[in-house]
């Protein structure tokens, strides 16, 4: 392919912005995989099941980052590239199908499947590309994906500790890859030039994913009522799942969701900004995919005997999305507002006392924050001229 060629796959700078149907598209997987990274989590309720969802976690959310770049880089009309993304849903179906199987039978599938999404889309771009500047960073790609191909196939080919601990370096290096821009011997990193910088189609892409995982709680939630029945008990705590999904929408979207895409505009490396959002939206997926396990807990036993694991769900899934949320804040204002701090506060000093009492009640408690950080948000910004975003240097 010549080097016009591979020009025309590009996107260009006056193309619009906005994200395609293609990626809409893609992210229609993700509802799937999150369910079903719910469902590893609620299989195994102890710190061994965290560690394991966190492994999983990290990796599909690193399939959807790397495929996320390549519309922000590439025009997403062009059959090839339609092509790449599709080929990497089909994969990314297969992961899923295979997640509440993974630390037993099923892990050469996922494994498999991880290493052929992302070691074949990225050659794919390193042949597209072929006679372009740009072929050299899908070259840094290839080699550090096929580094975290070892441990990824090797820890699917042993069982129990050995599995965890392969499979925890391979995630290790595929981020401290994402980290180091790459670094490869002989060919340096990748310039910020060839990072993702459309700050629009960044903060798009970020609010799209939050909201398909806002989607898998609602789907959680939805599917749990329907098998448990129509209780007047198990309705009120679905009615207060729902009650709080919407918060969490509320608060994700007040001011800083809406300025993201100003904020990585307006900053001095919007490559960085991008990535700092990137990790922000991370968190708070976590806690939506944690929340969605204490929602199914709620609603299928609103007044049962407690557990500190479920507690520690119900009230901690909350509490990553405050975490993730105050980060994302951060980025956008270079501030974070005091009801998040505060917020996080009220539900690690309410903890103990849900111990006492039915988790209902700890959905309650739940709800009661997030609707005081949303009221909070609303009483702040009235009668006051929007804040700017005056994101971090």
């Amino acid at each position: 392919m010549t080097t016009s060629r591979a020009g025309r796959l590009l996107r260009k700078p006056e193309d619009p912005q906005r994200a395609t149907f293609l990626e809409l598209f893609f992210d229609l997987a993700f509802v799937y995989v999150l369910t079903q990274l719910s469902r590893v989590l609620s299989q195994d309720l102890t710190w061994r099941g965290a560690f394991h969802t966190l492994v999983l976690l990290l990796a599909v959310w690193w399939v959807w980052c790397s495929t996320a770049t390549v519309p922000d880089r590439f025009d997403p009309q062009r059959p090839t590239i339609q092509l790449l993304v599709i080929a990497t849903l089909v994969g990314s179906l297969v992961m899923a199908v295979a997640l509440p199987a993974v630390f037993g039978a099923q892990g050469l599938v996922f494994a498999g499947a991880y290493v052929a999404v992302q070691v074949g889309r990225s050659i794919g771009l390193l042949i597209v590309l072929r006679g372009h500047e740009l072929q050299r960073g899908a070259l840094r790609v290839v080699i550090w994906f096929c580094v975290s191909a070892v441990p990824w196939i090797a820890g699917a080919l042993v069982h129990g500790t050995a599995r965890e601990a392969l499979w925890a370096l391979a995630v290790v290096i595929d981020y401290l890859a994402g980290k180091l821009r790459y670094l490869t011997p002989g060919l340096g990193r990748s310039p910020p030039s060839e990072l993702p910088s459309a700050a629009e189609h960044l903060a798009e892409r970020h609010r799209q994913f939050f909201i398909i995982a806002l989607g898998e709680l609602i789907l959680v939630a939805a599917s749990t009522l329907g098998v448990s029945g129509f209780a007047p008990d198990r309705t009120a705590a679905f009615l207060v799942s729902i009650a709080t999904t919407v918060l969490l929408w509320r608060i994700y979207i007040y001011r800083s969701g809406e300025l993201s895409a100003s904020a990585i505009a307006g900053s001095r490396d919007p490559a960085r900004l991008g990535l700092s959002a990137f990790y922000a939206h991370l968190v708070m997926v976590a806690g939506v995919v944690v929340a969605a396990v204490g929602a199914e807990l709620v609603i299928a036993h609103p007044f049962g005997h407690p557990e500190p694991a479920w507690v520690a769900v119900i009230l901690g899934g909350p509490a990553l999305f405050l975490v993730g949320r105050s980060r994302f804040e951060y980025v956008v204002f270079s501030r974070v507002s005091l009801d998040r701090p505060i917020g996080l506060l009220a539900l690690a000093a309410v903890a103990p006392l849900m111990l006492l009492l039915p988790p209902l009640v700890a959905a309650l408690a739940v709800t009661a924050v997030l609707a005081g950080i949303a009221i909070s948000d609303a009483a702040r910004a009235r009668g006051r001229p929007p804040e700017p975003p005056s994101p971090p240097g």
